[in-house]
Formats: C-alpha cells, structure tokens, sequence
C-alpha cells in the first residue's frame, strides 16, 4: 500500500501512483466477483460500475464525484455479500486516496 500522496512509484513511470493503487483495487474486485459463485439482484450494477472505475482508472486522474458515484453503488450492489468485502474495502481505500470533492455551498 502507498504511504502517502507524494509518493511516485520506483519503476520509473510517470503515472500517479493512487492510479496505479485504483486499478489494481478495482481489477482485484472485479476477478474475485467474477470468480463469486452465487448470483445475487444487483451483480449486474456492481460488475458495469466497476467496468466504469477501470475505465476512469486506464483514463488518468479520474473526477473525484464520478469515483465516488461509482463506489457507492458498487457498494450498494455488493456490499451484503461478504466473500467480497476485503476488495471492496481495497476499493474504497484507493478512492479515498484521491481525496474528499470539493464541497459544494447552497445558494
């Protein structure tokens, strides 16, 4: 896991590494739930939303409310299936690395 923000990967890319943290997070997900045995109402949502973090991950630096559109409703759609809540987890801790969106103040 990445110590902190700052921190650039030794393999001599330039890519940012919470980039690098997200797709490895999302791609982990992704073989563990098309690896999960049961079916469940929602596998469809969970496996399009994380086609679409992988997309913004292969994309560069995604937009932080579009990162977090799509967490939530992976989690949303799997969240009650416990084989998978470790790589959800890891999901949800490389979107975090790019921060909170910026607030948004009512007029």
């Amino acid at each position: 896991m990445l110590r902190s923000l700052g921190q650039r990967p030794v393999t001599g890319s330039d890519e940012d590494p919470r980039v690098a943290e997200l797709r490895t997070a999302v791609s982990r997900l992704r073989r563990e739930l098309a690896a999960h045995p049961a079916e469940f109402p929602d596998r469809g949502i969970a496996e399009d939303e994380l086609a679409a973090l992988a997309a913004m991950a292969a994309g560069g630096i995604p937009e932080i409310p579009r990162l977090r559109r799509s967490l939530l409703l992976v989690a949303g759609a799997i969240g009650s299936v416990s084989a998978l809540a470790t790589r959800l987890a890891d999901v949800r801790d490389a979107v975090e690395l790019f921060g909170e969106p910026p607030h948004r103040t009512l007029r």
